[in-house]
Order: C-alpha cells, then sequence, then structure tokens
C-alpha cells in the first residue's frame, strides 16, 4: 500500500512531465502542415549534431562495422540508446529520434521533484519541476527535433544532486551505490560531464574537511566520496560499474572490516583517480571554452597559426544579461527572485548548497558559452518555487494559500509558455534541400566525400551515406581551412586543395591503422594536412606551397570520387567563411576582408536601386554610390532560371574596376561582391554555374544547393 506521501509525489510527477512533454508538443500543432520540414511525410530533426547521433543510430540497426577511416558514432551512447529504442518500439526511426527529446528530457522533472520532497515541501518541487521543465534555456535544447545529448544531459546531474542530497541527509548505504552509478552513467552519457562531476565532488569533500575540523562524524561522508572517486576514475565504464558494486556488496557484508581500512580505501581512491587521469579533463574544458584565442598555432616542425571555430560560434561567446537571466528563469524579475528564493532555501537548508555547481556552471554562460545557462535552471527553479511556498505559508486560510501559490507560479511560467510558442525554429534542412543529398546518395558511394562547410557536415553524411571532410566534430582552424580555401579561392587552386585535402585525409586514417601495433618512438606523427603537404613538395613556407597551387603540380593518385556541396544558405555566412583561410599561416596576421554586401530588401525608384544602409546603385552612371563616395563597377551580372535552368546575363561596365554587383532574380536579392568573392569557386559555381570543365562537372543543379563532382 502506497503512503500519502508516494501517491503524492507520482501525481506531482505524473502531472508535470505531462505538461512539459505537452508544451513541447506546441511545435508540432504549429508546423503540422509545414511539408518543407518532413521528409517522407516525417518531421525531420532541427539539430545539425542530432544528425551525427542518427547516423550511428541508423548504422547500428543496419549492422554497419567502424573501420578507422568511417567516423560513424556507432559506439556513442545516444547512438546505443535510440538504436535499442527503435528496435524495441513500433515507430519510425525518423518519429523516435524527433520526439525522444521531449519524452526523455522531461524525465528532469522527477529528482526535482524528489529534491523538494527531501526538504519536506513537495509543493517547492512540483512548482519547480513545472519551470525548470519549459525554461527558456532548457526548451531550447530539448524540444521536438532537437535530437542530441542534452535530452539528458540535465536529467542525470539533477540525479546526481538528488542523490547527494539524500545520501547527506539520511546517510543510507544505497545512496552511495545510486551517486556513484548516475556518475558512470553520467559520464557514458556525455563524456565532458566530468568538471561537473568533480565540483560535486569538490563540496562534498570541502564538507568532509569541515566535519574533521568541528569534530563531528564524517565516515559516511568520507566513504561517500570514495565512491566518488572510484566512479570518476579514467578507466572504462564497466570497470567502474564493478568496482562500486563490488564495495557496496563488501559494505553490506563486510561493513565492519571495510570501515576499518576506510582511510586505506580512500587512499587507493585517490591515488587511482590521480593516476587515471586527476584534473586533466578539466583544464582541457577550461582551456576550450573560457581561455580561447582567436588563432591557435599548430605543429612542431612547421608552426602554422589557424583561424579558430570557437570565436564564430554564437553559443560560445559573451551574453547580454537580460537574454542570460530570461534564459535561466524566463524573466529577469524571477530570475533575480530566483536568486534570493535559493539563497534563503540554502540557509535554511544547508545540504542545497550542493547545487551550486550547476550554477555555477550555469553562470559559466556569460563567458564561456550560451549553452551553459541550462545547467543553472532547475536549481534556481528550485529557488523561485521555494519563495512562492514560503511566503504563501504566512497565508492562513489554506484556499486563499493554494490560490496565492497557484497565481503566482502562473506568472513564473507565462513568459517560458509565450517563449515556447515564439521560438519556432525551422528544421536543419528544407525538403527540397534533402531530396537533393537523397539524390547523391544514389550517385555517390559510402566512401566518397562530400565537402562542405562543417555546419552541413552531419546532415550531408546522414542523408548522402558518404564521407565529409569538417562537420560538427571536426571544425578545428587547421581542418577548416582547406575547405575555406576550397570555397573562396579560384577553380584552379580550389580543385587542387580539394584533391590534395580528401588524399592526405585518407593517408592519415592509413597511418593511424599502422600506429596501432608500434610503440611511441616507431609512431608516424601525423599534425595537420597543410602542414604535410607544404613538408611533402619541398617548401619550408605555406604561403609558398599555396601559390604553387595555381601552376600545374603532381597531385596524389585518385582514390575516390570527391563531391562539392554548395547550398544557397551559405551565402549567410559566406564572410565567415573566409575568415579561415584569409589568414598568414606563418605569421597568424589576418588579411583584409573581401567585400561582400547581401540586400534581400531593396527599394528601386528612376534614379536608384536602394540596397539599404546607405548603399545605391546609380542606373544613369552603372556606379555604386556608398555615403558619398562612388565606386565604379566591373560587372554586372543577372541570373535567371528558365524552365528550371540557370541563365546568366552578364555586363562588362569597368574591367579595372574590383566592384561586381550580382542580382539573383529568382532570390529577390542583389549581391555587391570584389573581384575575390566573384572569382570564388563558391560565386562561379553555385551563383553563376559558371564551372571549369577541365575541373569539375555538375551533378545535381537546383535554386537551393548545387552538387559538383571533383574531375580531377
Amino acid at each position: 500500500m502506497l503512503s500519502l506521501d508516494n501517491k503524492k509525489t507520482i501525481i506531482y510527477i505524473l502531472i508535470a512531465f505531462t505538461f512539459s512533454i505537452l508544451v513541447r508538443l506546441i511545435w508540432v500543432y504549429q508546423f503540422q502542415d509545414t511539408e518543407q520540414f518532413k521528409f517522407n511525410n516525417q518531421f525531420m530533426i532541427n539539430t545539425n549534431d542530432g544528425y551525427f547521433y542518427a547516423e550511428g543510430a541508423r548504422d547500428i540497426l543496419a549492422g554497419i562495422t567502424q573501420n578507422s577511416n568511417d567516423l560513424s558514432p556507432i559506439d556513442s551512447a545516444a547512438s546505443t540508446l535510440t538504436a535499442l529504442i527503435a528496435k524495441v518500439l513500433p515507430f519510425s526511426f525518423e518519429s523516435i529520434i524527433f520526439y525522444m527529446p521531449a519524452f526523455f528530457a522531461s524525465l528532469v522533472v522527477i529528482p526535482i521533484i524528489l529534491i523538494g520532497r527531501s526538504i519536506g515541501k513537495m509543493e517547492v518541487g512540483f512548482i519547480a519541476a513545472l519551470l525548470a521543465s519549459i525554461a527558456w534555456s532548457y526548451y531550447n535544447r530539448t524540444m521536438v527535433g532537437y535530437y542530441d545529448t542534452d535530452l539528458l544531459n540535465i536529467v542525470f546531474p539533477t540525479f546526481l544532486l538528488w542523490s547527494l542530497i539524500w545520501a547527506i541527509k539520511t546517510q543510507e548505504d544505497k545512496y552511495l551505490l545510486f551517486t556513484a552509478l548516475d556518475i558512470i552513467a553520467y559520464r557514458w552519457w556525455y563524456p565532458q560531464s566530468y568538471s561537473l562531476e568533480f565540483a560535486f565532488f569538490g563540496l562534498v569533500g570541502a564538507y568532509v574537511v569541515y566535519q574533521y575540523i568541528k569534530k563531528e562524524d564524517f565516515q559516511y561522508n568520507l566513504l561517500l566520496i570514495t565512491f566518488m572517486m572510484f566512479a570518476m576514475m579514467g578507466l572504462d565504464g564497466w570497470i567502474r560499474s564493478i568496482i562500486v558494486i563490488v564495495l557496496f556488496v563488501g559494505l553490506k557484508v563486510q561493513r565492519e572490516l571495510l570501515l576499518k581500512y576506510l582511510y586505506s580505501l580512500f587512499g587507493l581512491s585517490l591515488v587511482l583517480f590521480m593516476a587515471t587521469g586527476g584534473f586533466d579533463p578539466i583544464w582541457r574544458q577550461l582551456k576550450g571554452y573560457v581561455f580561447k584565442d582567436h588563432i591557435s598555432v599548430v605543429g612542431d616542425d612547421l608552426k602554422l597559426h589557424f583561424y579558430t571555430v570557437m570565436q564564430t560560434i554564437r553559443e560560445a561567446g559573451k551574453i547580454p544579461f537580460e537574454t542570460f537571466a530570461n534564459r535561466i528563469s524566463g524573466h529577469t524579475i524571477t530570475f533575480v527572485l530566483s536568486l534570493i528564493g535559493y539563497v534563503w532555501l540554502a540557509l535554511r537548508h544547508r545540504v542545497l548548497l550542493l547545487g551550486l555547481p550547476m550554477i555555477g556552471l550555469g553562470f559559466l554562460a556569460y563567458s564561456g558559452g550560451l549553452r551553459f545557462t541550462i545547467y543553472a535552471a532547475p536549481v534556481l527553479a528550485l529557488g523561485i518555487a521555494f519563495l512562492i511556498v514560503e511566503l504563501s505559508s504566512f497565508i492562513k486560510n489554506n484556499i486563499a494559500k493554494y490560490s496565492v501559490m497557484t497565481m503566482f507560479t502562473i506568472a513564473i511560467l507565462i513568459p517560458n509558455i509565450k517563449h515556447a510558442v515564439d521560438y519556432k525554429v525551422p528544421t536543419v534542412f528544407t525538403k527540397d534541400e534533402v531530396v537533393v543529398l537523397d539524390k547523391l546518395k544514389k550517385i555517390a558511394s559510402r566512401e566518397d566525400y562530400v565537402v562542405g562547410w562543417w555546419d552541413y557536415g552531419y546532415p550531408i553524411r546522414y542523408y548522402a551515406n558518404v564521407k565529409t571532410l569538417s562537420d560538427g566534430g571536426k571544425h578545428s582552424g587547421s581542418v577548416n581551412f582547406p575547405t575555406s580555401f576550397i570555397l573562396t579561392n579560384p577553380q584552379e587552386q580550389a580543385s587542387k586543395m580539394l584533391r590534395l585535402d580528401v588524399e592526405y585525409t585518407e593517408e592519415t586514417f592509413r597511418i593511424k591503422e599502422q600506429n596501432i601495433d608500434k610503440n611511441e618512438t616507431e609512431k608516424i606523427k601525423r599534425i595537420n594536412n597543410i602542414a604535410h603537404m607544404t613538408l611533402d613538395y619541398g617548401y619550408k613556407d605555406t604561403n609558398d606551397f599555396l601559390t604553387i597551387l595555381e601552376a600545374d603540380i603532381k597531385l596524389p593518385k585518385k582514390t575516390r570520387d570527391v563531391y562539392l556541396y554548395l547550398p544557397n544558405r551559405m551565402m549567410n555566412i559566406y564572410p565567415t567563411v573566409t575568415l579561415f583561410s584569409n589568414i598568414d599561416l606563418m605569421t597568424g596576421t589576418k588579411g583584409k576582408q573581401p567585400f561582400f554586401y547581401k540586400s534581400n530588401k531593396f527599394k528601386e525608384s528612376s534614379e536608384f536601386i536602394d540596397l539599404g544602409r546607405g548603399i545605391k546603385i546609380e542606373k544613369k552612371t552603372g556606379k555604386v554610390q556608398v555615403g558619398k563616395q562612388k565606386i565604379s563597377i566591373n560587372k554586372f551580372t543577372k541570373t535567371i532560371y528558365n524552365k528550371g535552368k540557370l541563365k546568366r546575363q552578364e555586363q562588362t561596365i569597368n574591367k579595372n574596376a574590383n566592384l561586381n554587383v550580382i542580382y539573383m532574380s529568382n532570390y529577390k536579392q542583389f549581391l555587391l561582391v570584389d573581384n575575390s568573392v566573384y572569382n570564388s569557386t563558391y560565386f562561379q559555381l553555385f551563383v553563376l554555374e559558371n564551372y571549369d570543365k577541365k575541373l569539375f562537372e555538375p551533378t545535381i543543379l537546383t535554386p537551393l544547393a548545387k552538387v559538383y563532382k571533383l574531375k580531377i
């Protein structure tokens, strides 16, 4: 027979869980008739990284095994879990990956409600669960279609917080095991969880020291951090699981003996913890997110300077305070009250100070990246919920008290529900774009390469079932340089770099296989493709090597077909793409940015075509007016699609000028670009379809995306 508290807990969990899912179904209701968001009548996902794990799950189901040059993540936790669900449930694979975030992310309500129960205030947990489950940041990264590790990235640490709270409050052995297994499961699911795990460990360790100084009994808590360190070791998850389970069984069977040697056991766990990694993962994460540089220096024999991708990712940039507050609590006022409430909660229940690591990681968003706000949402939701419940408790009339609690709960939920309604994110690709990749899948083989900007790497791999040079997991400066060079340089240089980068990438895979059975001194070292190209062609200066790409050079033997994927959507990020190759690799000096201006909102009069921002095209003189300055035009080009075929109308006005005007009539947009942009491979092949027949041949040509096959 369930107790009243257990019944109440279950009811609260079911209500909060259902509420969380229903809010996430708003997007489905809004776009149920939007066919461009569907492929094969199934909704597509709305995050690039999701296609990485989808590829792995698909390959698991297909029985594909991984080799050294096949980067499908068949061993990843997300892919493994997805494949398992797909085997068990009678739903399509596309439906499973689309709806998984809504159902799994909503599980966060369980530990939040249980935390509320731990302090004897179940309503606190219930209100906090409602808010945390749909907080801006949490909703954004766990909505339907957002198939990524975030669907459990907050669930695991919130369960960890709950198990630590209950361990310290109850001193029961089972919570030692719960804590350790949660750490192991969290690391399995999200290997980058190490820093947060360590922060929890540090707090518990500090509490043990405090107890020692105060001469309080700290035996149980010392046992707790011992379990935590065994769980945090840098060993395979199954080894750590066996260790903590054996330790737990030993505790139940030979408690007195184990406690007798507790200090030795603690020392052993500390030694193994340090020997298997210790602080190394924490330092790597700090370097990546906090101490980020624009330029990275790579190599020993040839030190090259590359532009880093971290400075171009919005999620890794600084954010305004209002945005920061809204993403955590839905409103600035709610955020401030949440902080006040959390301080009050921690003063009344000191064990809730264990929530500080999640708050701290959430606050890292201020300097480390937008995504981190997600971590603070559950704990600060407990803060505002505690404030509401405590203030309402001064009202003696029950009806009035619960009415006030309900009113304030609705008030803090409304901004977050409104955000969910207004947050109308599209799918990664539209149906028409995916059709292009689906056609390509029937043309290219799994060992062929399709080269595009790294943003599109995972979707390309998933839909076309091919290899890519760069993607969401491979986008360092040294990887992005060749791709940027290919897209932003003339066809002659681009085609040679395209073949070189593909074959050097494959050579790296072959060397990796050869190194498996060699000791460290015998292993062949590979730093980056550009450095090796430079040295292999007999140069010590990469600038000299890049220059020879304009002339005839001997290229590596062709081992596979290579395709160039050029989407219209890249037009919006073209200036960003140029950053990665517009740099002197020897010195790190950035080059002058090429001129690029796009206008979709223009007005035409009898004298001018007004492109906005003070830029006008003079019809009579054929010059471009920028403020008071008048600039001559080299070429004026108009493109138009006629019966599915692109036609170009090109007029040379002043061949010595460095500015070109392109009117893409079907796109209703003007482009103002300098000669370097105009002559780039992306512009020549995508915008103008002016391809060199010796170097490229068209494979698929559509207004949204174009694919060319490399002929050399």
